[in-house]
């Protein structure tokens, strides 16, 4: 985007000068002159399906109207037309594309107002609920279709009860800006993601040009045109360049780090000169992966958890304030801190039975920590936690701590004091205690005012695209500037990673604050 005159939305209005005799111009080059000559733009393509729609309506609305563009890499493009006095907003759809679940966001593109927002359960998960298995299964072409159906019929559903509560005409809805990773964009386009897991790990695609929305189903405006993030690899993907713009780390002074972890641990570090990448095993365990009672957040799920150093006593909240059903990432990170500060599990990780204050019991040769009685609980079940569910947890917090220092010390030649933020990303982000954290060694022991919770950043970075139109050049800025590593050929990680999985650490210097 070079042009002089700052351009602060995807819609504009313009007047076209009215033709007359002896000025032949066409319509379509009159349109072209006058975004030129008000917005600086100098090249715009304007698609069949529109071309027809101009000259009965530019003569209708008294040679005025409002346009709605958007742009790929090869410059702009017309996406709808509009008649200027109508008052229905001109809206565009920002979706995190998630593996397990996914969110939409209706914003008003001329206003920036946020008109609404719904998250759902990924529908894919019937098929299966982890990624590598819907890999398998779009192999074929019939398992690749009934995928994709799947995903764009709930996406449809819950477009249209967004523009219904809304009182917004689905046909006001010009743009949809999404955000996935390379797995997930595979997959709601229908194409064959098989390569991804296959040497040498090749997606199809890593940067999808901007196409209609109708093309894959998707119910909008009948020109309404879909925007899918680029993917930097098999294991980077769009949602975590949308996470990178809406943080703003390309444009720091000093470095930052952002961290999202949900099935992988995806890391970033960098500045404004340069940024750093990788993705890494460190999320089961968080996201439920490993525990009978771990579960992603939701309504009665244990988001925090204080334990009384002296007496042992325990204190929870669960998500919505009802009766607790389980435990999410953040809550098992809390309770962990919890019972390793007050000496209920030692340094290795391993329950130690006599300061359980009588919450501990074997069954089947498994230790079982009684966090919530059955009584009390949602499920009608004791809520646990067992022996392997907190070596499972152990393992995932050594893998975190082992990216990081991989990434900041060994990588980047940074300590983590030099860092200026470390952002943390993503529904697990949103809940983190990051002294809890810090207490386990998962996390650097680093100034809290360091840490900052950035909550959904890829559908922040999606919207955020939608509302300011220099974000594209941005974009691809971010793109080409970071470099990936692939830690799985790094012997320094397997080396940090055997110090870490102790709590908080083998060396506690490095945990200076943990008492």
């Amino acid at each position: 985007m070079n042009n002089e005159k700052k351009i602060k939305s995807f819609v504009m209005e313009v007047d076209i000068a009215v033709p007359e005799l002896g000025n032949n111009t066409a319509d379509a080059e009159r349109l072209k002159e006058a975004v030129k000559k008000k917005y600086g733009i100098e090249s715009l393509s304007v698609p069949l399906t529109v071309l027809k729609k101009i000259p009965s309506s530019i003569r209708k609305w008294d040679h005025r109207i409002k346009l709605i563009l958007f742009e790929d890499l090869r410059g702009w493009f017309v996406a709808g037309i509009r008649n200027p006095d109508d008052v229905e907003p001109v809206c565009g759809i920002a979706a995190d594309i998630g593996t397990t679940r996914i969110v939409l966001r209706i914003l008003d593109l001329e206003t920036g107002k946020n008109l609404g927002e719904r998250g759902f359960d990924n529908p894919q998960t019937v098929i299966a609920p982890d990624v590598l298995a819907r890999i398998r299964h779009a192999e074929q072409d019939a398992g690749r279709n009934e995928l994709q159906s799947l995903v764009i019929d709930a996406v449809n559903a819950n477009i249209l009860s967004l523009c219904r509560s809304c009182s917004i005409d689905i046909s006001s809805v010009y743009l949809f800006c999404g955000a996935g990773n390379t797995a997930m964009t595979h997959l709601f386009l229908g194409i064959d993601p098989s390569h991804i897991i296959r040497e040498p790990y090749i997606p199809c695609v890593n940067v999808p040009e901007p196409f209609k929305a109708r093309e894959i189903g998707l119910n909008m405006n009948s020109e309404a045109v879909v925007f899918l993030f680029p993917n930097i690899g098999s294991y980077f993907g769009g949602d975590l360049i949308s996470g990178i713009l809406y943080a703003g780390i390309h444009k720091k002074e000093f470095p930052c780090i952002m961290v999202d972890v949900g099935t992988n641990a995806e890391v970033v570090v960098g500045n404004s000169d340069w940024l750093i990448a990788c993705a890494g095993a460190a999320g089961p365990a968080l996201e439920g992966g490993m525990s009978d009672m771990g579960m992603t957040a939701g309504p009665g799920v244990i988001d925090t958890v204080k334990i009384d150093r002296e007496t042992g006593d325990i204190k929870i909240h669960t998500i919505d304030e009802r009766a607790a059903i389980g435990l999410c990432g953040s809550g098992m990170i809390d309770l962990a801190a919890g019972l390793f500060l007050s000496g209920m599990i030692d340094i290795r990780g391993k329950f130690a039975g006599e300061k359980c204050h009588g919450r501990l019991y074997e069954k089947d040769g498994i230790s079982y920590f009684r966090l919530i009685d059955k009584d009390c609980s949602g499920t009608g079940k004791d809520i646990v936690l067992s022996q392997t569910d907190i070596d499972s947890l152990t393992s995932s917090k050594a893998a975190m701590y082992s990216i990081l220092e991989v990434m900041v010390n060994n990588t980047a030649g940074l300590a983590f004091d030099d860092l200026s933020k470390f952002y943390v990303a993503g529904t697990f982000g949103s809940f983190i205690n990051p002294k809890s954290a810090i207490s386990i060694g998962m996390l650097p022991d680093i100034p809290l005012e360091k840490f900052e919770v950035l909550g959904n950043s890829s559908l922040g970075g999606a919207a955020k695209l939608l509302l300011d139109p220099d974000c594209f050049e941005e974009l691809n800025k971010i793109r080409q500037s970071i470099t990936y590593i692939e830690l799985n050929v790094n012997q320094e990680f397997m080396n940090i990673f055997s110090g870490a999985k102790f709590y908080p650490h083998t060396d506690r210097s490095r945990f200076p604050s943990v008492k």
